[in-house]
């Protein structure tokens, strides 16, 4: 095996690296191949050597077993992800690859297990929803030429980690935009985690449309959830309960939107009489329920067919047109917003 640097005329043996770490050439062969049984003062030994020379070991044109994509969730629990993970399969089957499904349990970065579990598997690529990894596993990645996409990312990627998203700073803008037109001046919005980089860009649009209008923020209407019913229900309860309650609700999530609906509905309003909601994602949920939701479209399948054919592009050599792809969204206006009643704080 040999181990090649960017540029270079000079291919480096695996025992070039194995005299210069100091181990056997088994032991490096080891830790290219994701092999568990290597100390682990070893294999950061090992690493160091070929991540200081920025070398990366040859794919093998001649691999044997599946030819697998691997798709990391941090949770999975939703709609969302089950609409991701069926476009994230129609496309790699016309890859004819399979998908190896990865959930972090609400985790956003994988354990190290994982990542040595799967360098045995030696995926074709590694698709990862708002989840990430660290530096030193993108290069333990980078160094095996095992390419990876960042879905809906949960943060700030550093460096060139190639990322697909959607306009969530738009998304917030065009939701509360809509409500402000309506009439509205009383805009609650319930995100998802704070730390969740799309809950802060739909909240940051929510703000630049107050803004704009001229309405002053009242930081105590900005509530960070879950994405989830609960999450919807105990803020909309919250929020509703106030003496001076919003006329208007803007949710993060679709989901979010429904425990909303549930909490106005158990105080005894109407919607969207009473209370206008707006939604995001437009799951197919949203036309269905009564009143049917004005929501944000999130184009979730064509995020994750793009995602796919993005690393999939990579693990054959293509280099991205953009390393940061962000799709378009679109309010979708149905029944659960109405201008405020005149009577209405």
């Amino acid at each position: 095996m040999t181990i090649d640097a960017p540029g270079s005329t000079s291919p480096v043996t695996i025992g070039t690296i194995a005299r210069e770490a100091g181990v056997s050439i088994a032991t490096v062969s080891k830790v290219v191949n994701g092999r568990v049984d290597v100390a682990t003062s070893t294999r950061a030994r090992v690493e160091a050597v070929i991540q200081r020379h920025g070398y990366r070991p040859r794919r093998s044109q001649s691999a044997t077993g599946p030819a697998l994509l691997e798709l990391v969730f941090h949770e999975l629990d939703s709609p969302w992800a089950l609409e991701i993970i069926a476009s994230v399969e129609r496309e790699a089957g016309q890859h004819r690859l399979s998908v190896v499904l990865t959930e972090l349990g609400g985790a956003h970065r994988p354990r190290q297990q994982w990542l040595d579990d799967m360098l045995q598997r030696r995926p074709r690529g590694v698709i990862l929803v708002q989840s990430e990894l660290t530096p030193e596993q993108y290069r333990q990645l980078d160094t095996r030429s095992i390419p990876y996409v960042v879905l809906d990312t949960a943060g700030e990627q550093v460096g060139a980690v190639p990322t697909v998203g959607s306009a969530n700073w738009g998304g917030g803008l065009a939701a509360t935009r809509h409500l402000l037109g309506l009439g509205h001046r009383r805009i609650a919005m319930i995100s998802g985690p704070s730390d969740v980089l799309c809950s802060r860009a739909r909240v940051d649009g929510y703000r630049s449309a107050l803004e704009e209008a001229g309405v002053e923020i009242d930081p105590s209407l900005i509530k960070y959830g879950d994405f989830y019913v609960g999450g919807g229900y105990d803020h909309g309860r919250e929020l509703l309960e106030r003496p001076d309650r919003p006329t208007a609700i803007f949710a993060g999530s679709d989901y979010q939107a429904l425990g909303v609906l549930r909490a106005a509905r158990e105080l005894g309003l109407q919607v969207p009489q009473d209370l206008s909601v707006v939604g995001y994602d437009n799951l197919p949920v949203a036309e269905w329920i009564a009143p049917a939701l004005t929501t944000v479209d999130q184009p979730l399948a064509e995020m994750a067919s793009t995602a796919t054919r993005m690393v999939v592009g990579l693990a054959r050599g293509e280099a991205p047109a953009s390393l940061r792809i962000d799709l378009a969204t679109e309010l979708v206006v149905r029944e659960s917003t109405a201008p405020p009643r005149q009577h209405a704080s």
